[in-house]
């Protein structure tokens, strides 16, 4: 059983890397010009015209449902990483959100401690010394430590 599970583990990987390799090879553009010469073929020998179409029927039965899986499969490894740049972006998003919230409220405390800074009463002339406060002007006012 392990090894029929095995088996046709392998046998998926090789028939979609098979299909995968065959998608890149008729998706390039020497692949068109391959084609083009080849449908040229019955314009200088047109005796064969019949076995190239036979020819050109074969290809097409064999590459059709080659380019589906191989499509299929290209899209997987898209999806997966679209799945995964979602991921990281609704990460990036929690990151903003929460940095967000941590600026509003250092914000907030900034814009009270300047709201309450305004309103205290202005000093014209205020000296510092060691940390005492002292109005110039009024010579009987207290110093505060």
């Amino acid at each position: 059983m392990m090894i029929e599970k095995t088996f046709k583990a392998v046998l998926d990987r090789a028939n979609e890397s098979i299909a995968v390799k065959m998608t890149v090879l008729f998706s390039s553009i020497w692949c068109v010009y391959v084609f083009l010469v080849f449908s040229l073929i019955p314009v200088l020998v047109p005796q064969w015209q019949n076995t190239l179409l036979y020819i050109s029927n074969c290809i097409q039965l064999v590459a059709l449902p080659a380019l589906m899986v191989g499509n299929a499969v290209l899209s997987r490894g898209s999806d997966k990483r679209a799945t995964e740049d979602h991921q990281a972006l609704l990460e990036i998003l929690s990151d903003v959100r929460e940095e967000l919230a941590d600026l509003k409220d250092r914000t907030a405390g900034l814009a009270q401690s300047t709201s309450e800074a305004l309103a205290r009463p202005q000093l014209e002339n205020v000296s510092i010394s060691d940390q005492t406060f002292v109005d110039v002007e009024n010579p009987d006012a207290k110093s505060s430590d």
